[in-house]
């Protein structure tokens, strides 16, 4: 018997709000996770993308500070996350609620105008979703205090607590009161910040949806071993022909390694015609936003990033994820491939492996305890120079064809299973 959102715990106004976002029926981590939540635990809370971590710390997290008032520039709830597309994703939920509960949400991010964001926090604000970067310049100008926080968000922890992030985060952290309730939410807590998460969390409550390194079961993946000179070809073969069926996908996203790359890589598709944009941290806010939703409208077919699209990004219909290049941290690739095969969906992930990227494959197959499938692209004629990993994989030829697995648009982007498929 499926669980109910009422049954959680939630309140009249909050069930308000779940009712204007359309949820119907709590997913697992949502229905794990508020409840521990509102008893006031400390929360650790693991699952694959797309499956509603949002929601899952927002309401609970919303609930607990009603009702309460402070001065308009001292919020009771913080929720703090890597990119600004996550902070404006996060947004899009809270504030939807807060309409229903007579409370205010204020997002604080990069590339948005400071004044607009100062006068925001002056007329209140009960929850704000910030980035590291502009809360800490809020901070030092005394624009923000976080003195009367009591519940405490990271989103993304794995990012937050790494070597990249954790610097800001520590400062945010020192600036709240001893007394305050943390969750951390991610698809995946790596063994790596269990130390971190020991040292900053009280007796916590573990919600484990997905074990580390999990891959959602909706998305297919597949190698594909190429030479670096090879990969654009390769790419603009698989687009146009659709994997060999001749059917082109509607949206593709590819990742690349670096700000240079995805620059490049988006001039020689847009070169052969194809319509595409690129994302990255480089690009004005208001570019970022306006190619985001080009690419979730379909008026672009393929949009070019760094991992600034890796996670939290929710965009329905993606066909098929390329990891142009193989990411170097395995946690990349889990994030980088969730971003397709969402809401049940059939997704296909690609992955670019030249000679000189067999180490990182293996991390990652080391990380995701799988292989992953060798594919390739019928037709097309590859380097001999290129290296096919075969330790314990098949060559069995596909048992699929493309376009013939996605639930929500009756087609999915992709070639078959090979052999090991997992």
């Amino acid at each position: 018997m499926n669980t109910s959102f009422a049954e959680l715990g939630l309140n009249e106004q909050i069930l308000a709000g779940v009712d204007a976002l359309g949820f119907d029926t709590p997913t697992p981590v949502q229905a794990q996770a508020i409840p521990v939540v509102l008893e006031g635990r400390d929360v650790v809370a693991s699952a694959q993308t797309g499956t509603g971590k949002t929601a899952a710390f927002a309401l609970p997290a919303l609930q607990l500070i009603q009702g309460q008032k402070t001065a308009s520039k001292e919020p009771l709830a913080l929720v703090v996350t890597p990119t600004r597309e996550l902070a404006a994703q996060i947004d899009n939920v809270v504030s939807v609620v807060c309409k229903k509960t007579g409370q205010h949400a204020v997002i604080v991010m990069g590339g948005a105008k400071f004044d607009k964001q100062i006068a925001q926090l002056e007329k209140g604000c009960d929850l704000l979703v910030a980035t590291p970067g502009r809360l800490l310049d809020l901070m030092e100008h005394n624009h923000v205090s976080l003195s009367k926080v009591q519940v405490l968000v990271l989103d993304e922890a794995d990012r937050m607590l790494d070597m990249g992030f954790w610097p800001s985060v520590r400062r945010i952290m020192h600036a709240l009161p001893e007394k305050h309730q943390t969750l951390l939410f991610s698809a995946t807590i790596p063994p790596s910040i269990k130390s971190t998460i020991d040292a900053l969390l009280r007796d916590p409550a573990y919600v484990e949806i997905a074990r580390v390194g999990q891959t959602a079961d909706t998305v297919e993946e597949h190698l594909c071993p190429v030479t670096q000179g090879q990969k654009t070809q390769l790419l603009e073969a698989l687009i146009r022909t659709g994997g060999g069926t001749g059917v082109q996908p509607e949206r593709v996203l590819v990742f690349c390694r670096t700000k240079h790359r995805v620059d490049d890589v988006s001039k020689i598709l847009k070169s052969a015609g194809l319509k595409v944009d690129v994302m990255h941290a480089d690009r004005p806010q208001k570019a970022r936003e306006k190619a985001l939703e080009r690419f979730r409208e379909g008026k672009v077919q393929v949009l070019v990033a760094t991992d600034v699209m890796s996670r939290g990004i929710d965009v329905e219909g993606i066909d098929a994820v390329v990891n142009f290049d193989v990411p170097m941290d395995p946690e990349d690739y889990v994030h980088r491939i969730g971003r397709t095969g969402r809401a049940g969906a059939t997704g296909h992930a690609y992955t670019f492996m030249a000679p000189d990227e067999v180490s990182p494959l293996r991390e990652i197959e080391y990380f995701t305890k799988k292989l992953v499938p060798v594919w390739d692209l019928p037709g097309f004629a590859y380097d001999e120079g290129r290296i096919i990993p075969q330790s314990g994989r098949s060559t069995t030829k596909p048992t699929r064809t493309m376009f013939s697995g996605s639930k929500a648009r009756g087609r999915g982007f992709g070639g078959g299973r090979y052999g090991r498929h997992f």
